[in-house]
C-alpha cells in the first residue's frame, strides 16, 4: 500500500509542478457589468482556474481549501474579463488598507499576469487589492516590475461573507499580442493573503529557477477577435499661481495634449505635445562633494511609462532631456548672470514601441528641446546681453531587441544627440546580449558599446564592454565577470557615466533557503568581490569584499547585517579633478545592521545603524537611519524617516590653481574635514476611497562641511600639510520641500490634481550648528517659494467618441 501511495504522490507532483496549466476562455456577447456580483449567466459555464500553489514563503505547498481561489476568463472584441473568488475562512481579518494607485499598502491583493506572445519574456501585470485599489506594471526578469507604466482598465472588488471577489475588464489596448486568428497567451494568476504574508500562484512558480516570466501557464480560446482602433487622447489644462517675497504673485495657464495610437496590435505610438511637468515630484538635492554630478530619479511620466526597451544597455538617462543647460556663459569680471533657466523646455517628445510575432522588439524615442539663453548684465554700465547656453537640440534613441528560446535576447541600441550649430554632438551604439540555457540554470550576458563625440575642440571615441557568466538556479548560485572602459568612452550626452579608463574583475556567490525553517521564512547570504585597475598604470583604483545576510523571521520581521572590507589602498584618479593625477584612499572596514518590523502591525519601525573605520588616524564615519510608521486605520497613515551621517577627518578636494589665480597653476588643495548630514522626511496619506487621496511629502535636508586643515596633493598621491592656505571653503546647505496634494481619478484614465508646493534652499560658507535655528530661518517668508496648481487630464477613447457621434 505504501509503495502505491508514493507512486501516486510522485505522479501528482510531476503533474502539478512539471507541467504548465492551461485555461480555456469563452467568447461572450452578453454585457458584463463590473459590480463584483458575477450575476451574468455566462460566468457559471466558464472553465475555472484553481488549485493555487504557494510561491512564498513555503514554495510548492498547496493552498488550504478554505483559502482557495477560483478564476474565470471571458472575452469579446474589445477586452478580456476576469472574475476571481478568493475564499477566506476568516473574512473579517482580510487586510484592506486604502492607498493610491500602484501602492498595495497593507492589503490582500489579486493579480493577473498576461503575455500575449507567450514568449516568456515580458508580463503585463494587473492587480486589484481588497480595498478596490488598482496597480499595474510591466515585468521582465532583467528589470523586475516597472510600476511607472499605467494602463487604462476597470475593476471592482467586494468583501463578502466567504472572502472577497474581484472583477476586471482589461481592454486589448492595454496589451500586446500578435494578429493571429487563434491566440495562445501566457497567463498566470497571483494572490497574496497579507496577514499571513503568503503568496500563491495558479501555475507553479518554482523559486529554484531564476525566472518568473517564463513560468506562466497558458490561456487558449481567443479566436477571430476584431480589435477596435487603438487611438486615445489625453488633453490637459493646468493653472499655476506663483508667489515669493522677491516678486509679485502671478498666474500661468498651460495646456497640452498626449496622444496614444495603436499602429497595429503590436506597436504603439506615444506623442507628447507642449508638455507640462509642473506637478512632477521634487528632486532630493544633496550637498555633493564628489567629482561627479548628482544623479536624479526620473519622475516625468512620459519618460518612465513603458520604457523597458530603452533601458537596454543602460545608455539612456532621460533626465538629459529637458535638464539643465549644457553650456555656461563666458563672462568678464564685471558681469553677472541675472537670468538663467534651471531646465531647458521641450517642444515635443515621441516614442514608438512594440514587438513582432517573431520576437523582434522595436523602440524609437525622439525629443526636441528649445533654444535657451542666459541674460548677462554689466555691473558698470547696467547693459544686458543674451548668451546661448543650449541650442536647439534633437535627442534620439533606437532599440532593436530580438528574443529567442523564450528566455534569451540580443539587442542593438543607438543613442544620438544633435545640437544645432557649432556645438557638441554625441553618438553611442551598443550590442547587448542576455543568453540563458534551456532550463534557466546558467546565464551569459554582456555588452559592447562604442561612443563618438564630435566637438569642435575635442573629438573622441571609446568603448565600454562587459562579459558576465552566472549560475542562476538552485540554493547555491554564483557569478563572475569583467569590464573594460577606455579613456575616450563618453555617453554623457544622453546617458550617464562617471568612471572611465579602467578594467575590472568581479565575482559573487550566494546561498538561499527555498522553503521556511523553524526560524526563518526566508534567508539568503552573499559574498561579493570587486577589483578595478587604472588601464594605463595598472594601479588599483577600487577594491572591495563584502558579506551580506538577509532574512525574514517566522513573524515576518526583516533582519539583516553585513560587512565590507577594502584591503588595499585605492589610487583615486577622479577626486583631484585633473587628468593624470591621483590621490590615495586608505583601507576601510565597515559594517551595518538593519531590522524592519512587520508592516502588517499598526506600528512598525525600520532601524539601520552603520559604521566604517579607515586606515588613517581618527578617520571614521558612522550613521543611523530610523523610520517609524503608524497606520491609524485603513484611511490614514504617517511615515517618518530620519537619516544621520557623520564623516570625521574625511579628505577631499577643495581648490586648485586652475580655479584660483592666487595659487600656483599646478596646485591641488585638499581639506581634512568633518561632514555632517541630517535628512528628515515625513510622508502621509489620507484616502477617502481608492480613487480619492490626499498625500503629504515633506523633506528637510541639512549638510555642512567644516574644514579643519589643508593639504597639498603631491605627485605620488600623498598629502602634505599646507599652512598658508586660508580661504574659507566650508560649505553649508539647507533645503526644504513640501508637497500637499489631492488626487481624484474621476473616470478611467482621467485625473484631477490640486497641488500646493513650497520650497526653499540656502547655501553659504558660514556654518551655524544650531539645528533649530537653521530649520526655522529656512522657513521664513523671505526664502520660501510657493506654488498652487490645479491640473485636469481627461482620457478620451476615439471609439467611444465615434459611437457617440
Amino acid at each position: 500500500m505504501k509503495k502505491h501511495y508514493y507512486i501516486y504522490l510522485l505522479l501528482f507532483c510531476t503533474l502539478i509542478y512539471g507541467q504548465k496549466k492551461s485555461l480555456q476562455t469563452k467568447f461572450t456577447s452578453e454585457k458584463i457589468t463590473l459590480d463584483g456580483k458575477l450575476d451574468e449567466a455566462i460566468w457559471q459555464s466558464t472553465p475555472i482556474a484553481t488549485d493555487f500553489i504557494m510561491f512564498q514563503p513555503d514554495n510548492g505547498k498547496t493552498v488550504d481549501n478554505n483559502k482557495r481561489t477560483e478564476v474565470r476568463v471571458l472575452y469579446d472584441n474589445e477586452a478580456i474579463y476576469i472574475s476571481a473568488l478568493m475564499y477566506d475562512n476568516e473574512p473579517n481579518k482580510i487586510l484592506k488598507e486604502i492607498n493610491k494607485r500602484d501602492e498595495f499598502g497593507t492589503a490582500d491583493f489579486f493579480g493577473v499576469f498576461i503575455n500575449g506572445y507567450n514568449d516568456g519574456q515580458q508580463n503585463f501585470e494587473f492587480f486589484v487589492n481588497a480595498a478596490d485599489g488598482q496597480a499595474d506594471c510591466l515585468a521582465t526578469d532583467n528589470n523586475g516590475e516597472d510600476y511607472s507604466w499605467d494602463a487604462v482598465w476597470e475593476s471592482k472588488a467586494l468583501i463578502t461573507s466567504f472572502g472577497w471577489i474581484v472583477e476586471m475588464r482589461i481592454p486589448y489596448a492595454a496589451l500586446r499580442f500578435s494578429n493571429e486568428k487563434i491566440q495562445t497567451w501566457g497567463m498566470n494568476f497571483f494572490r497574496e493573503i497579507r496577514r499571513d504574508r503568503q503568496k500563491y500562484s495558479w501555475n507553479f512558480i518554482d523559486s529554484k529557477i531564476g525566472t518568473i516570466t517564463q513560468q506562466n501557464g497558458t490561456m487558449t480560446g481567443i479566436e477571430n477577435i476584431k480589435t477596435p482602433t487603438r487611438l486615445f487622447f489625453l488633453p490637459y489644462a493646468s493653472f499655476y499661481t506663483y508667489a515669493n517675497a522677491n516678486q509679485k504673485t502671478y498666474g500661468e495657464l498651460k495646456g497640452g495634449l498626449d496622444i496614444k495610437y495603436g499602429i497595429n496590435d503590436a506597436f504603439t505610438l506615444d506623442a507628447m505635445l507642449i508638455p507640462d511637468f509642473g506637478q512632477t515630484k521634487y528632486d532630493d538635492r544633496i550637498l555633493n562633494l564628489s567629482p561627479f554630478e548628482q544623479q536624479f530619479n526620473e519622475n516625468r511620466g512620459f519618460f518612465t511609462e513603458g520604457t523597458d526597451l530603452f533601458s537596454k544597455g543602460n545608455l539612456f538617462y532621460s533626465r538629459r532631456i529637458g535638464g539643465p543647460p549644457s553650456y555656461s556663459p563666458k563672462m568678464a569680471t564685471n558681469e553677472e548672470i541675472i537670468e538663467n533657466l534651471a531646465n531647458v523646455d521641450l517642444y515635443n517628445a515621441t516614442k514608438i514601441s512594440g514587438r513582432t510575432k517573431g520576437g523582434l522588439g522595436i523602440g524609437y524615442l525622439n525629443a526636441v528641446t528649445k533654444k535657451t539663453y542666459a541674460t548677462i548684465r554689466d555691473t558698470i554700465t547696467q547693459e544686458t546681453r543674451q548668451v546661448l547656453v543650449e541650442p536647439l537640440t534633437n535627442y534620439n534613441v533606437i532599440v532593436l531587441d530580438q528574443r529567442f528560446h523564450k528566455n534569451s535576447s540580443a539587442s542593438f541600441v543607438n543613442t544620438n544627440v544633435t545640437r544645432d550649430g557649432s556645438f557638441r554632438d554625441g553618438n553611442v551604439s551598443a550590442l547587448v546580449w542576455d543568453l540563458n540555457t534551456v532550463k534557466n540554470t546558467y546565464n551569459l550576458s554582456g555588452n559592447f558599446e562604442y561612443s563618438y563625440v564630435n566637438d569642435i575642440e575635442n573629438k573622441k571615441e571609446g568603448i565600454n564592454t562587459t562579459l558576465n557568466f552566472a549560475e542562476t538556479s538552485g540554493k547555491y548560485r554564483y557569478s563572475t565577470g569583467t569590464n573594460l572602459v577606455t579613456k575616450g568612452f563618453d555617453n554623457n550626452d544622453l546617458g550617464i557615466n562617471f568612471e572611465t579608463n579602467y578594467y575590472s574583475f568581479y565575482g559573487n556567490t550566494s546561498y538561499r533557503i527555498l522553503n521556511p525553517t523553524k526560524i526563518f521564512n526566508s534567508f539568503n547570504t552573499n559574498i561579493n568581490v570587486n577589483t578595478q585597475f587604472q588601464k594605463e598604470t595598472n594601479k588599483i583604483q577600487s577594491n572591495q569584499i563584502n558579506l551580506n545576510v538577509n532574512s525574514n523571521t517566522k513573524k515576518n520581521h526583516y533582519v539583516g547585517f553585513g560587512f565590507d572590507y577594502r584591503p588595499f589602498e585605492n589610487y583615486n584618479y577622479y577626486e583631484p579633478r585633473t587628468d593624470g593625477l591621483y590621490s590615495i584612499d586608505p583601507t576601510r572596514f565597515g559594517s551595518w545592521f538593519e531590522i524592519s518590523t512587520n508592516y502588517n502591525n499598526k506600528f512598525a519601525i525600520d532601524l539601520n545603524p552603520s559604521i566604517a573605520l579607515f586606515g588613517e588616524p581618527k578617520r571614521m564615519s558612522y550613521g543611523l537611519y530610523i523610520g517609524p510608521r503608524y497606520r491609524f486605520n485603513d484611511h490614514l497613515a504617517l511615515y517618518y524617516d530620519f537619516n544621520f551621517l557623520r564623516q570625521n577627518n574625511n579628505k577631499g578636494f577643495v581648490d586648485s590653481g586652475s580655479n584660483n589665480d592666487t595659487l600656483p597653476s599646478d596646485a591641488i588643495i585638499y581639506a581634512n574635514r568633518n561632514v555632517i548630514t541630517y535628512t528628515n522626511t515625513l510622508n502621509g496619506k489620507y484616502s477617502l476611497n481608492s480613487k480619492m487621496n490626499f498625500n503629504l511629502s515633506a523633506r528637510y535636508y541639512w549638510s555642512y562641511t567644516e574644514n579643519l586643515n589643508f593639504y597639498n596633493l603631491e605627485d605620488n598621491g600623498r598629502l602634505s600639510p599646507n599652512d598658508t592656505y586660508t580661504e574659507n571653503q566650508n560649505q553649508n546647505l539647507n533645503t526644504w520641500n513640501l508637497d500637499l496634494s489631492y488626487n481624484w481619478w474621476f473616470a478611467p484614465g482621467s485625473q484631477l490634481t490640486i497641488l500646493y508646493r513650497n520650497n526653499a534652499a540656502k547655501y553659504d560658507n558660514l556654518i551655524n550648528k544650531d539645528f533649530g535655528n537653521n530649520y526655522t530661518s529656512l522657513l521664513n517668508n523671505k526664502d520660501l517659494s510657493h506654488v498652487l496648481s490645479v491640473s485636469l487630464k481627461y482620457f478620451i477613447d476615439y471609439n467611444q467618441v465615434k459611437n457617440i457621434l
